[in-house]
């Protein structure tokens, strides 16, 4: 399949390679779909539309369940990450706690919005249901590190860090 893709530039592309090796592995699998997009968006970081087509033209199935099945599940991204994945807790706790507050400030800071990537790829930002720190509320995430019982006047500190 590499170099036939109508979708990549001819499989000029070492990740397209990568990916075809995986399509390879679970082509006519039941239930391929999934484990597939897992390990494409380990390769490229995020599902962009190329990389949908290639995976649907791969698996013969129709780009409509691809576009469904990465729609669906929030752990797949059709838009790059930044180096930096921020995820604040929108959960009953952190909510109560003024987590939208936190969410504000971040925004404001960073010059995004939800789900949206710094212009510098440093950033990311989304919202997550319940990180599990429920008595740290309201938290955020940054890559792994937790961050708990924030205010929106802390936000400047715990970005700088990042900086």
């Amino acid at each position: 399949m590499a170099g036939e893709c109508k979708c990549c530039g001819n499989g000029q592309d070492e990740r397209f390679a990568a990916l075809d090796k995986v399509i390879a592995e679970y082509r006519n699998r039941p239930g391929a779909l999934i484990p597939v997009l897992h390990q494409a968006q380990q390769i490229f970081g995020y599902l962009p539309k190329d990389v949908q087509i290639h995976i649907a033209e791969g698996l013969n199935v129709p780009l409509s369940e691809v576009y469904g099945v990465i729609t669906f599940y929030a752990l797949f991204s059709m838009k790059p990450k930044g180096k930096y994945k921020i995820g604040v807790c929108m959960g009953t706790a952190c909510y109560v706690k003024g987590a939208s507050q936190v969410l504000e400030a971040l925004k404001q800071q960073l010059g995004i919005e939800v789900d949206d990537t710094t212009d510098d790829g440093k950033f990311s930002l989304e919202v997550l249901r319940c990180i599990g720190a429920c008595g740290l509320a309201p938290a955020i995430m940054i890559n792994d590190d937790v961050y708990g019982r924030l205010t929106a006047g802390k936000v400047a500190e715990i970005l700088a860090k990042y900086a």
